[in-house]
């Protein structure tokens, strides 16, 4: 049976019977959770098997939990963790290894939660002009070590049984607004773009999944990359980016028009699936509904990805808290 082509949430802690019927009919590809989903353990758990048995599969569930202000499981259900570009600046030379343990251990509170999908590594280099929204989420300001980093990210979760979404292609640190509000722009020449922005996502395009920024390259392409074909292009060719693309949330104010006319246009763009969310139910199924199945080639790509999905590997979980506290210098919460 072909997926359809759309990711999306659920308004509640369980699903109604009107979502239910929804999305036996319209099987999206992925359900992800937010804050507004969550409450205790059992409830999520029982929220993800809901998912799971309206589509009648093991469907991925995905969630935003890259520690620190970006985190939808809060304490009580999860660690509270240091921003992840203070993380990564108070481990110094060991940064690698700590940001490895740092997502096995989130790795191993969303599996036991039912979660198998996780919105990182977020490889987006940092700069002095990165709007608020996004730089202490960045992991480093320089692309080689952001590549090195987001890759023992991935690791951690695969590990722990949580797919990567790698995350916001092709690179969103130059933006001087938040998306989530108003388009931002950015207006140098792809040469310059390949060795900096682009470079991380390029060392880390054999990841399983990834999710488009919404921002525009002047240079390359007047429209958004979430709906250009010319940035679609690029990020398949010149990154060589080959797993599943999803779209950021396509009610994020960075993109205009009605959500049937962008789920379209993110489709005929070459994004494989598109992720909506926070929107009403008729919107949600006006999303699916337009988005209709998943093209052959984007079915084979989710394919790939879900292969991917292995059983954790065994983890000492109080050897791995006191190793990661022992490279951090004690300091790994947020205080």
């Amino acid at each position: 049976m072909k997926f359809g082509a759309a990711i999306t949430d659920a308004e509640g802690l369980r699903l109604t019977q009107k979502e239910r019927d929804l999305f036996r009919q319209m099987n999206p590809f992925g359900f992800i959770l937010f804050a507004r989903n969550i409450e205790s353990a059992d409830q999520v758990r029982a929220l993800c098997d809901d998912f799971r048995e309206a589509v009648g599969r093991n469907c991925p569930i995905t969630i935003d939990q890259e520690g620190g202000r970006v985190q939808r499981l809060r304490a009580r259900l999860a660690r509270e963790w240091l921003p992840p570009l203070d993380h990564v600046t108070r481990a110094g030379d060991q940064a690698e290894r700590a940001m490895y343990l740092r997502y096995r251990l989130i790795a191993d509170e969303l599996f036991g939660l039912g979660i198998d999908s996780n919105c990182a590594p977020m490889v987006d280099v940092a700069r002095p002009e990165t709007h608020a929204f996004l730089k202490n989420r960045c992991y480093a300001f320089d692309p080689e070590q952001i590549s090195r980093v987001g890759r023992t990210v991935a690791q951690g979760l695969l590990d722990g049984g949580v797919l990567p979404v790698l995350k916001h292609i092709p690179g969103h640190g130059r933006a001087t607004l938040d998306s989530h509000h108003d388009l931002p722009h950015v207006d140098l020449p792809l040469v310059e773009l390949e060795y900096s922005d682009f470079a991380p996502f390029r060392a880390l395009n054999d990841l399983p999944m990834g999710m488009t920024a919404h921002l525009v390259f002047d240079q390359i392409d007047p429209r958004p990359a979430t709906i250009s074909a010319a940035m679609m292009g690029l990020i398949r060719d010149n990154i060589g980016f080959g797993g599943l693309i999803m779209t950021d949330d396509i009610s994020m104010k960075a993109l205009s028009g009605a959500l049937t006319d962008l789920t379209r246009q993110s489709l005929q763009a070459g994004c494989d699936v598109v992720l909506h969310c926070n929107g009403s139910f008729s919107e949600r199924a006006a999303v699916m509904e337009t988005a209709g199945e998943m093209s052959d080639v984007a079915q084979a790509r989710a394919e790939r990805a879900l292969a991917m999905r292995k059983r954790p590997r065994e983890l000492d979980i109080q050897a791995a808290e006191a190793e990661l506290s022992a490279l951090m210098g004690g300091q790994v919460n947020e205080r």
